[in-house]
């Protein structure tokens, strides 16, 4: 028998399981199937072990600098085995904080592969979720509603056999047990440049082949630029306009590949290949074809509230594109719950949804960049700050990059900020309320900051705007 329920959520991620405890706070009966296990790309794949080891690279990246700060440790040594454990168990207890706070909102889980069914006995039109579990009979959930959240996997590039051996994505690259003394990263976006920073502070060689003009291409081009001379500063290799010839590769002890340099071909060689090119959504094998819904590009097509073209199957995060961000999923999917529960509106502004990168240094970024803003037809002013002109840096020993604000020179309101330095990841959460209460740049430079702060920053680069900042 068809178990009844106000709405069934396919995938348990970020998206999938806030959208579930969101629905169950309205009082919606609520189902999650997930195959794997809760929490998702972001807490086993992605945004946490990824972090975890952020965080071990940096904090063995500054005990090698102890003596800058007039500290001596001569024996610094990494054991990888134990920043592997380290990443497993922050894995294992935020794992542990997620399905106790599904428990707590009497949100059902079926583990099992969960497949939208046609119109049938159950129903009349197509929505009804098979899920098929191991060693089990298949059972069926019969719900009003349906929100796909089944994230996305890392791409693959035609002709480039992944065999998480050599050739690794980003999945086989956060079980590595122990790290290559050389790798090349395919890819120089917000993934490439992450593991890249990772692995050089680890004491990999690292060379990274990027397709297009410049590293970070969706980012403001002055982040783009410092980025690069910080990780060539360190030792990466980058190269440019890179188009990988992958009928050149070579597989045996190491890798070698080719790729055409501006009409030229060049070889590289290295321990192992990471290949970061971006995601695709997970669409296959969940039932759309028993349905109307549209896909483009390998991503579920939706309006503004999140539905697909059957009006009571909607979709979010990583499966419909855009940002494929965690923290949009999440957002996304309470959004959709909420339009469910009541059809109120809440689309969500993407222009006002802040990007990090968690390299060394860090990068985030909020809205147009400079280009995008004059693109668009803004008559634009520009306020930059250096790190190097706050105390605070100086203290933390970090005093490299810099603060960035684009206004509107009609309207003064803020269009974009960006930022690379120390905690900026942390930072950006005030350029991100500023944008969400369309405030200008005065305001922030009229905001009191705490000194000394990394957080003077905000208030300095928005005085530049208007050439009255006082530090510089």
């Amino acid at each position: 028998m068809a178990q009844e329920y106000d709405l069934v959520i396919l995938g348990g991620g970020t998206g999938g399981y806030v959208a579930a405890i969101r629905a169950s706070q309205l009082g919606l009966k609520t189902a999650i199937v997930e195959k794997e296990q809760l929490g998702g790309t972001c807490l086993h794949k992605g945004c946490i072990p990824s972090k975890a080891l952020l965080r071990s690279a940096e904090v063995y990246r500054q005990t090698a600098n102890a003596h800058a700060f007039g500290i001596e440790a001569p024996e610094v040594k990494l054991n990888f085995t134990a920043v592997q454990n380290r990443k497993t168990g922050i894995v294992e207890q935020l794992h542990n904080g997620v399905k106790a706070l599904i428990k707590k909102g009497k949100i059902d889980v079926y583990h099992g592969t969960g497949r939208i069914l046609g119109p049938s006995i159950f129903s009349p039109m197509p929505g009804t979720i098979s899920v098929e579990m191991e060693g089990q009979e298949n059972e069926m959930l019969l719900p009003k509603n349906v929100i796909l959240a089944t994230g996305s996997r890392p791409r693959n590039l035609d002709g480039i056999n992944v065999d998480g051996q050599t050739i690794l994505s980003s999945d086989h690259a956060l079980e590595l047990e122990a790290l290559p003394s050389s790798i090349i990263i395919v890819g120089g976006g917000v993934i490439g440049i992450e593991w890249a920073s990772m692995l050089a502070d680890f004491g990999v060689k690292v060379s990274v082949l990027e397709y297009g003009n410049r590293i970070l291409p969706g980012e403001d081009q002055e982040v783009s630029n410092e980025m690069e001379k910080h990780l060539v500063k360190r030792g990466v290799e980058i190269i440019k306009n890179a188009e990988l010839l992958s009928d050149s590769i070579e597989v045996g002890d190491g890798i070698k590949i080719s790729a055409n340099i501006k009409g030229e071909h060049q070889s590289y060689f290295a321990e192992k290949l990471l290949l970061a090119v971006g995601r695709i959504g997970n669409i296959d094998g969940i039932g759309l074809e028993n349905t109307e819904i549209e896909t483009e590009s390998h991503f579920i097509k939706v309006n503004d509230v999140y539905q697909t073209k059957e009006k009571h199957i909607y979709a979010i995060g990583d499966v419909i594109g855009g940002m494929q961000l965690a923290h949009i999923a999440s957002h996304e999917g309470i959004a959709a719950v909420e339009h469910i529960a009541s059809g109120e509106k809440k689309p969500i502004d993407y222009t006002n949804v802040a990007r990090c990168i968690y390299s060394y240094p860090e990068a985030a970024s909020i809205g147009l960049t400079e280009e995008q803003a004059k693109t668009n037809g803004f008559d634009i002013k520009v306020g930059k700050f250096p790190f190097k002109g706050i105390g605070k840096a100086l203290v933390y020993g970090d005093a490299e990059g810099f603060v960035k604000i684009i206004a509107d020179k009609e309207t003064n309101d803020l269009l974009g900020v960006h930022m690379i330095g120390p905690h900026v990841t942390d930072l950006i959460s005030e350029a991100a309320l500023g944008k969400l209460l369309d405030t200008t740049a005065w305001e922030i430079g009229q905001t009191i900051h705490p000194h000394p702060s990394l957080s003077e920053i905000m208030g300095e680069a928005a005085l530049a705007v208007e050439g009255r900042a006082i530090h510089f």
